[in-house]
């Protein structure tokens, strides 16, 4: 049948001019990206040749070959993470990343397979349990953009408290796995001494399931009742210290002989000035004499009133006189 196709393609050829590259980029060039992807995979699994070389060409960056891997054992050695992930093809490197301080590991390490194909067949195995641990792959170019960053993430993480010690990664994925198909998830454990904390997260692949595994009335587990709750609410976001408005400082101009503030002077006698420091008097001609009263306020003329003539009277009464105004006044004899 592959040979007929071939006999038919060979016979077209031999009838019809092949176009050249430029002529068939000219006419690749309007298509949309979708119709082009068809288009290769089509021609690829018809033709080694052509996938081989889509292969090649996909493989060359290592950006889509390199995978990072979260959530590892504080115990998981490179050899072990290796190991795990040889199944979905030939690695050109791997290694878990130790602080350099310590010696420990940090949680986390790198895979790079040598094609690509084997990078995306790791990445639709997301999840893998190494030593216990439920890690989680994802291309290492993403970072931890490419973890599970959804918008309902907070409804499918899971705070699982209250955990007896002798819980692992292992019974504690067992015994939600029952709500539906998680995601990642572990025991947390102290960096130091390996010992469980008491407490875990669970990550659920749906909301679903995760509302399912709030409602279940049976949380016994290991002999303990624990407790299943949203990690976001765990996070006690009404306990958060509000920060204070941020302040930006102001500098003001000031006088340069006197001390700025928050920069000390050997000396306490300001910079630049020495003392006493003499004054300049002040002229005569600086401010102008005030006026007599007189110019201020015209003086009034005096009014004059007539004499009034006095008479001795006999004995008796005195007799009335008139005065000033027309009010009447009494003069008592000598």
């Amino acid at each position: 049948m592959e040979d007929m196709k071939k006999r038919k393609l060979g016979e077209a050829a031999g009838d019809e001019e092949i176009p050249s590259e430029e002529e068939l980029r000219l006419l690749l060039d309007p298509l949309p990206k979708p119709q082009l992807v068809h288009l290769l995979s089509k021609l690829g699994s018809q033709y080694p040749s052509i996938a081989e070389e889509i292969r090649s060409i996909a493989s060359a960056d290592p950006v889509h070959r390199k995978l990072f891997v979260r959530g590892l054992a504080w115990n998981t050695t490179s050899e072990t993470l290796y190991a795990a992930f040889l199944v979905h093809g030939e690695i050109e490197e791997g290694a878990v990343i130790f602080d350099k301080a310590t010696g420990k590991s940090r949680g986390y390490g790198f895979i790079t397979y040598k094609q690509m194909d084997s990078a995306q067949s790791a990445l639709r195995a997301q999840s893998k349990m190494i030593d216990g641990r439920l890690a989680v792959c994802n291309l290492a170019c993403e970072g931890l953009s490419g973890a599970s960053t959804t918008q309902d993430l907070t409804q499918r993480k899971l705070y699982i408290g209250g955990l007896s010690p002798d819980i692992t990664s292992e019974k504690l994925l067992r015994f939600f796995g029952k709500h539906g198909e998680i995601e990642e998830g572990s025991v947390a454990y102290d960096k130091d001494t390996n010992e469980s904390r008491g407490f875990g997260f669970v990550t659920y692949k749906t909301v679903d399931a995760a509302k399912k595994a709030i409602d279940d009335p049976n949380k016994m587990l290991g002999g303990r009742n624990i407790i299943v709750k949203l990690a976001d609410s765990h996070k006690g976001k009404s306990l958060q210290t509000l920060l204070p408005t941020a302040e930006v400082p102001m500098s003001f101009p000031m006088a340069a002989g006197y001390p700025q503030p928050g920069n000390a002077h050997a000396s306490t006698t300001p910079v630049g000035y020495t003392y006493p420091q003499t004054v300049a008097s002040y002229t005569a001609s600086a401010y102008p004499s005030v006026p007599a009263p007189h110019a201020l306020y015209p003086i009034q003329p005096q009014i004059s009133y007539p004499p009034v003539a006095l008479k001795e009277e006999s004995l008796g009464f005195p007799s009335t006189q008139v005065g000033i105004g027309g009010y009447p006044y009494y003069i008592s004899k000598q």
